[in-house]
Order: structure tokens, then C-alpha cells, then sequence
């Protein structure tokens, strides 16, 4: 269906007040998921088994609801369950702003359409999808385990839907406000750094997980819930929950909070759409030549600090990627934090060891990989440069240097508030030490595996990283090179175990001289052997790096 027959839909649908304009977004929406899934049979299988994964997931989730059904605690779960559903739509949108191109309200901009018809349709399509389904088993499950008697369960009837129309309500409310912010460069940063709140989230819900276990179970998360009871739309499912307490009037309070939030997003949203659909994007006038000076000046001050000759150019570009190619800044940002957070969280939770650190290490050791895959088609201006084995390993050195000023005091930071956190600063000089010998094992295959087995990153996809057909080539470079790294780190790790072993703790101190110049000398040996195999394979690198 073409927008044109879209439009043309609509004129008659706004005289009648909107009524007619909804079937027509539902065929739209359905009509270009259907085209979308005929473009190729990868394509197919992936959403059929997204869906299959969701519904058993959802299914799961609804069993394990219902059968909390008589818990003294379980108002206070789905409750919280319910707020977290909704923060989860809440954000959603700034991290996969393209998710849903067939709500974009961009497109619609040249169509005869009002807003308040508009918004009708797009919330009933903005139902269809995985998504919403996976949300309503859960909202429905949370309103079933707490629905006892004949008032809970009418009161579930209305506040189930009620609390999907406020999740989806939200997230589109959120997208329309941000869709030009999200369109522009430091939205394409801000969504390809989703796997930093992925990663976030998850070792706060570990973290979560395990200290509900320590306090005694469900009771502990009364005192969260009694707020989150009153927040929509966890108000609904609360709703439920007080109305089988026979608490009636608080019930109707908590529904009418959750019905005034719809009401109140529904608002927001239409304000932000005529917004979008009226008034000129001014978000591209800049101030571009003070940027340029200020760019050039900062440009210069770095080149300055940096070495003579080809290394100093080379690390000036890599870091340049880091700061402002969104898939390398990305995965930098994502290491640099779970680097942190899974040696800190373990030491919170007094289950830790300050070698955990080393993960941090491992964790930044692993940029090292597919150097030339991050230049994607742009490598061979590199590679013009590139005529002779000395070229290739000064190119490498430049390279990992780069890598090093960032990731040699990120990893001494990160042993030293471990080491803080749980007060063992005997181990500290040990696992400091083992941790630089793994950084420089980590740069040394890392240097190897992208001369021997570079890989395409395409161009377009957020979160695509390795171009179709390679996914084998980038596994084998990564996790090979990963313990290929472990096993150089072998030395250190027969001597640190042997102090232990002896008694001699007290010579712990002795590993971090050692391991810091064992990881220099395994680095160093690492780019002299990847550099004539650079020199020798350039075309067949060129060839694979530009394949996305």
C-alpha cells in the first residue's frame, strides 16, 4: 500500500472523527511487516523464532504468575514487575529508535491527516507486534495472581489493558518527542550504546536477585512496592491487588491515576506529533565553523602529545574512531563499563577477588581485534600506505598504542577499586601484574588474528557487526585469540599460584614488574609477527574488510 492510498483513506476518515483511519494503519502495518518478511528466508526464520522464543518465555512467565496466586507477597512483585515493564518501554525507543519504521511519524508529514485521528490509529497498530503480546501476558498474569474475588477480577478486566495502552502510549509519546533527536548523529550514539543498559541492567538485576535472596525472600520488596504501588501504570495491577483487599475506594484512585497517565501521554504525544508535523527542523543549523576551529584546535593539541613519524598520525586516527564512529565508541563504552561493574559488583557483594580485575583487562584486550575491520571500505587509503613489512608493523604499533593509552590506567584503576572495595591490598601487585601480562597477550593475538582473519562491519544496522557470511570468521578470530591470550599468560599465572602455594605472599609485589614487562615483550613479539603476515596478506584484508 502505497502512502498516497494511505492519504487518500484518510481525507473521508477526519470528517467522520477517525473512525475510519484505524483499519487502514492496521492493514498498513501488517501489509509492510508481511513485505518485509518476503525479502529473504534468514529473515523469516529469525522473526518466527523470535516469536516462538517470546511466546514460551511469555508463557513461562504467566504460569510462574498465576501460580504465585495466594503468597502473601505477591501484590508487591507484580507490582514492582509491572513498573519495571514500564521503564523498559520508557527507554526502549531511545535505544532502537528504528525498531518500528512503520510508526515513524516522519513519514506522515505530507499527508492530509489530523493529529487527534492520527494518534487513534497508531496506538491500535502500535499493538500489533511481539512486544505488546509479550506485554500483555505479563500485565494479564500479574493482574491474575492477585484477582481474588469477584471485584479483583472486574477491576483485572479493565486494569490489564489499561496498563498495556499506558505501556505502548509511553513509548510512543517518547519516540515522537525524540524521533528528530533520534534521526541525527548523537542519536545514532545513543542507541547503539543499548548494549551499555543491557549490560547495566543485567548485574543490577543479579545484584538485585541476590540480596533479595539474603533478606528472606518477597517481604523485602514491600517497602519498594508501597511507592510503586502508586505510580502508573503499576497503579492498575495495584488496583487489583487493593480491591481484593476490599480496599475499593484506594483501588478506583488507582485506576483513575492510571487512566489520567493515558490521558495525560496521550496529550504529550499529540503535542509532540503536531510539533513534528508543523513546525521546521532547525536541529542541523549550527555553529559550523566555531566547531571546525574548536575540532582543528583539539586536533593539533593531541598531535602534539603524540609520537613523530607514522605512529603519531596513526594513533591520533584510531582514537578519532573511538570518539566518533557510533559502533566503535559503542563497543568501547560497553567494555569499559562492564569491565568495571563485574569485578566491583562481585566485590560488593563480598563473593569477589581482586583478580577479577583481570576481566577488565580481557574485556579492552578484545579491541584489539579486526584493527582493520573497524576502517570497514576506508582501509585502503590505509593500505596505500602500506609497502613493506615496516610499514604494516609501524601501522600495527600505532594501533595498539592508541589502545594503550586508554586501557593500561583503566586497567590500574579498576585493580586498584577492587582491591579498595574489599580492603585485600596484599593481592593488589599480583593481579595488577596478571592483568598486564593479559592486556599485552590480548594485543599481541589480537594483532595476529586481525592480520590472519579480518572481517567486514557494515556500514548500515546499528547493532550488525559482522557482514553476512562472516559471523564464523569473526568467532574463530575472537574466542581463538582469547585463549590463544590465556595461554600466553600461562607463565604468570603458574607463578602467582605458586606463591600462593609456597607461602610466599609476601613476594606478591615481585608479579607486577614482571607481568607488566612480560606483556610488553609478548606485545612486541605479537605485532613482529603480525606485521609481515599484514605486509604479505594486504589484498586479501582489503578484500574482506570490504565486503559490508
Amino acid at each position: 500500500m502505497s502512502a498516497l492510498d494511505t492519504g487518500a483513506a484518510a481525507r473521508p476518515t477526519d470528517r467522520r472523527g477517525g473512525g475510519g483511519l484505524v483499519p487502514v494503519f492496521v492493514r498498513l502495518k501488517l501489509t509492510l511487516l508481511r513485505n518485509g518478511l518476503r525479502q529473504s528466508s534468514g529473515r523469516r526464520a529469525a522473526y518466527v523464532l523470535s516469536v516462538v522464543l517470546s511466546l514460551l518465555f511469555a508463557a513461562g512467565q504467566l504460569i510462574g504468575l498465576v501460580a504465585l496466586r495466594g503468597h502473601a507477597h505477591a501484590g508487591s512483585l507484580v507490582v514492582l514487575l509491572t513498573g519495571v515493564l514500564a521503564l523498559g518501554w520508557a527507554v526502549m525507543p531511545l535505544f532502537f529508535p528504528s525498531g518500528d519504521e512503520t510508526l515513524d511519524p516522519s513519514r506522515l508529514v505530507m499527508l492530509p491527516l489530523r493529529p487527534r485521528p492520527l494518534i487513534s490509529a497508531l496506538l491500535v497498530a502500535s499493538l500489533i507486534g511481539i512486544g505488546p503480546l509479550f506485554t500483555l501476558c505479563l500485565v494479564a498474569g500479574s493482574a491474575l495472581a492477585v484477582a481474588h474475588g469477584a471485584a479483583a477480577v472486574v477491576c483485572a478486566v479493565v486494569a490489564a489493558p489499561l496498563a498495556l495502552l499506558v505501556c505502548v502510549a509511553l513509548a510512543r509519546a517518547v519516540a515522537t518527542a525524540n524521533t528528530r533527536l533520534l534521526s541525527s548523529r548523537k542519536g545514532r550514539d545513543l542507541a547503539v550504546l543499548s548494549g551499555l543498559v543491557v549490560a547495566v541492567g543485567i548485574q543490577v538485576v543479579n545484584f538485585g536477585a541476590q540480596r533479595l535472596g539474603r533478606a528472606g525472600g518477597l517481604a523485602a520488596l514491600d517497602p519498594a512496592a508501597d511507592v510503586v504501588r502508586w505510580l502508573p501504570p503499576a497503579s492498575a495491577i495495584g488496583a487489583v491487588d487493593s480491591a481484593a483487599h476490599g480496599s475499593y475506594g484506594q483501588a478506583a484512585a488507582q485506576l483513575l491515576l492510571s487512566a489520567a497517565a493515558l490521558g495525560a501521554l496521550l496529550w504529550l504525544w499529540r503535542r509532540s506529533l503536531v510539533k513534528l508535523m508543523t513546525m521546521p527542523d532547525g536541529s542541523t543549523l549550527a555553529a559550523a565553523e566555531p566547531a571546525r576551529k574548536k575540532s582543528g584546535a583539539g586536533g593539533s593539541r593531541l598531535a602534539a602529545l603524540l609520537p613523530e613519524g607514522r605512529t603519531g598520525p596513526v594513533m591520533q586516527r584510531s582514537l578519532r574512531y573511538v570518539a566518533r564512529d557510533p559502533k566503535t565508541k559503542a563497543a568501547w563504552v560497553t567494555a569499559l563499563v562492564i569491565g568495571l561493574i563485574v569485578p566491583l559488583f562481585n566485590a560488593v557483594q563480598g563473593s569477589g577477588s581482586v583478580y577479577f580485575s583481570c576481566f577488565a583487562a580481557g574485556m579492552l584486550g578484545i579491541q584489539m581485534y579486526n584493527q582493520f575491520g573497524q576502517d570497514t571500505s576506508a582501509f585502503w587509503m590505509v593500505a596505500m600506505t602500506i609497502s613493506s613489512t615496516r610499514d604494516a608493523y609501524l601501522e600495527l604499533r600505532g594501533r595498539a598504542l592508541a589502545l594503550l593509552t586508554v586501557t593500561l590506567p583503566y586497567t590500574a584503576f579498576v585493580t586498584v577499586v577492587t582491591a579498595a572495595v574489599l580492603g585485600d591490598w596484599e593481592k593488589l601487585p599480583g593481579a595488577m601484574g596478571l592483568a598486564f601480562a593479559l592486556l599485552g597477550a590480548m594485543l599481541a593475538t589480537g594483532a595476529v588474528a586481525s592480520a590472519r582473519f579480518p572481517y567486514s562491519v557494515p556500514q548500515g544496522g546499528g547493532f550488525k557487526n559482522v557482514a553476512p557470511g562472516q559471523a564464523g570468521l569473526a568467532s574463530l578470530s575472537i574466542f581463538g585469540g582469547m585463549v590463544s591470550g590465556a595461554v600466553l599468560c600461562a607463565p604468570l599465572i603458574v607463578a602467582t599460584v605458586w606463591l600462593y602455594v609456597t607461602g610466599a605472599q609476601d613476594r606478591l609485589w615481585v608479579l607486577l614488574p614482571a607481568g607488566a614487562g612480560y606483556g610488553a615483550l609478548i606485545a612486541w613479539a605479537g605485532l613482529r609477527l603480525a606485521a609481515p603476515l599484514a605486509a604479505k596478506r594486504l589484498p586479501e584484508i582489503l578484500t574482506a574488510v570490504s565486503k559490508g
